[in-house]
């Protein structure tokens, strides 16, 4: 058993092997930066053993970036339509759930509130993508050379800080049922560190997240980057401690990445 295993509970049932586990956090073509049909997402997951699926993607509004990478309104009509498919298609053999990565927008809070009511998702999972800064947006998570300079030039310390208030403000203001990569923002960046401030805003983030019911994903994508996931051990112990809920999530933007690492989230029968 590798050491930095953790204890992950999955809908009520502690996972201990893929035919227990969930995938929570997956993606395809149709957010503009994955690969492969939602089909070649649920054969891979049915081939590697897994119980259930739920497709996440990506819902931005009023983002000025160069690139769009998330969907269109067109594209959840095709997302929902092709997804129902599949759920008749794999009755009884998987079950597929259709969610949303709802990306924090400070200045359109309104019109997310009413993007998420017309329909019913499977997941709500939370994430804060886009920096606004100069009238532009600049994307947190991204490994792109000119966001890094961009964020090394407004201060790292500046950009962590408005990241983890935003989580905070999203958790508040939205019907969100989970968190995603709660710690990656600047992943990429060389010079990324939380200071006092930013462990203190971490702990706010999860208290209103256990007060409200809201799960942590387990974000393996994470140890593709570093030797962790998304959040550190560290952090998904506390919130362990804090009695929130734990989902796991592969963030998988290729069919074969659905479940990957799976195998590091395995039951242990105490964390220290």
């Amino acid at each position: 058993m590798k050491n930095n295993a953790i204890k992950i509970l999955v809908n009520g049932g502690f996972m201990n092997n893929n035919s227990n586990i969930i995938d929570g956090h997956v993606h395809t073509k149709l957010c503009n930066h994955a690969v492969g049909e939602m089909n070649e997402y649920a054969v891979c997951a049915l081939n590697k053993g897994l119980k259930e699926i739920i497709f996440l993607e990506h819902f931005e509004v009023g983002i000025k970036y160069f690139e769009v990478t998330w969907l269109t309104e067109n594209d959840f009509k095709a997302y929902f339509y092709m997804g129902q498919e599949l759920q008749k298609k794999y009755q009884g053999k998987l079950i597929i759930g259709l969610g949303v990565e709802v990306g924090y927008n400070p200045r359109r809070i309104s019109e997310t509130k009413d993007f998420l009511a017309k329909r019913q998702w499977d997941r709500i999972g939370l994430s804060y993508h886009y920096y606004e800064y100069e009238g532009q947006h600049i994307n947190m998570l991204s490994r792109k050379p000119q966001n890094i300079a961009k964020f090394s030039e407004i201060g790292v310390g500046k950009v962590i800080s408005a990241y983890f208030a935003g989580l905070l403000a999203g958790i508040r203001q939205l019907p969100i049922t989970v968190v995603c990569h709660l710690d990656a923002v600047l992943r990429h960046h060389p010079d990324v560190y939380f200071n006092k401030g930013h462990e203190l805003q971490i702990l706010e983030i999860m208290s209103e997240m256990a007060e409200r019911g809201i799960a942590l994903e387990v974000n393996t994508a994470g140890y593709v980057s570093r030797h962790e996931p998304y959040p550190s051990l560290r952090i998904i112990k506390q919130a362990q401690k804090m009695g929130i809920k734990l989902v796991a999530g592969s963030d998988a933007h290729r069919p074969q990445d659905v479940g990957r690492n799976f195998d590091r989230l395995v039951f242990m029968d105490s964390l220290r």
